[in-house]
């Protein structure tokens, strides 16, 4: 398990995570003015980052952010959003692992999503921002190697939510060298793999969701 920094998230890293939730969920356009009034309380580093996928979002025309935003999410395994995917893959220990964020959820009395996976990077990024920013910290930073591989994913694609990702990554304890190897290893030959005991955790790619979902 990866030894976390004793510095507590400040309300830098709070802001971080709020504003990428936002930018990395669905695009809606409340969503997207919501994310422009947080950038004016970040730090230059940070805010040139998500400004940059906040600028590309609202380029393209609204049909057309939610036609990217299918595309890069739900039709491609490299850049799911669903942590428990790299780690776990489509093995009996998927359940486990997506049982970890519910108790972690509940232990902070906060309900598990109704609407969402709970491993859904924007749920654990909006769980760290505005209920237990503490376990949210450690969800994520125990979870560094599937989002360093996102970002990895989204660079090659040349996708603009790439940006997004690394500002979320600049709030989490440094990438050793084992970590660096692991995501190469996990974008090699992808996740691990069983063919037995997977119900009900069958889902690698999530389905094509509704529009405004």
């Amino acid at each position: 398990m990866r030894l976390l920094s004793r510095t507590r998230p400040n309300l830098q890293d709070r802001l971080v995570w709020q504003c990428a939730s936002l930018l990395l969920s669905y695009p809606q356009a409340d969503r997207l003015d919501t994310a422009a009034d947080l950038l004016s309380h970040l730090k230059v580093q940070a805010a040139e980052r998500l400004s940059m996928t906040l600028d590309a979002v609202r380029r393209m025309d609204p049909l057309q952010a939610a036609q990217n935003y299918v595309d890069t999410f739900d039709m491609r395994r490299a850049t799911t959003m669903y942590l428990t995917y790299w780690t776990a893959g489509d093995t009996r220990n998927r359940g486990a692992a997506m049982l970890a964020f519910v108790q972690a959820y509940r232990a902070a009395g906060s309900a598990p999503p109704a609407d969402e996976a709970p491993d859904h990077l924007p749920v654990v990024l909006e769980f760290a921002a505005t209920v237990d920013p503490d376990l949210g910290r450690r969800l994520l930073a125990e979870h560094r190697t599937p989002i360093d591989v996102l970002h990895k994913a989204l660079t090659d694609a040349g996708s603009p939510y790439a940006h997004a990702v690394a500002a979320v990554l600049a709030t989490l304890p440094a990438a050793t060298d084992a970590d660096a190897s692991r995501v190469q290893r996990l974008l090699a030959a992808g996740p691990p793999s069983e063919a037995v005991g997977l119900q009900p955790f069958t889902l690698t790619v999530p389905p094509r969701r509704a529009q405004g979902g």
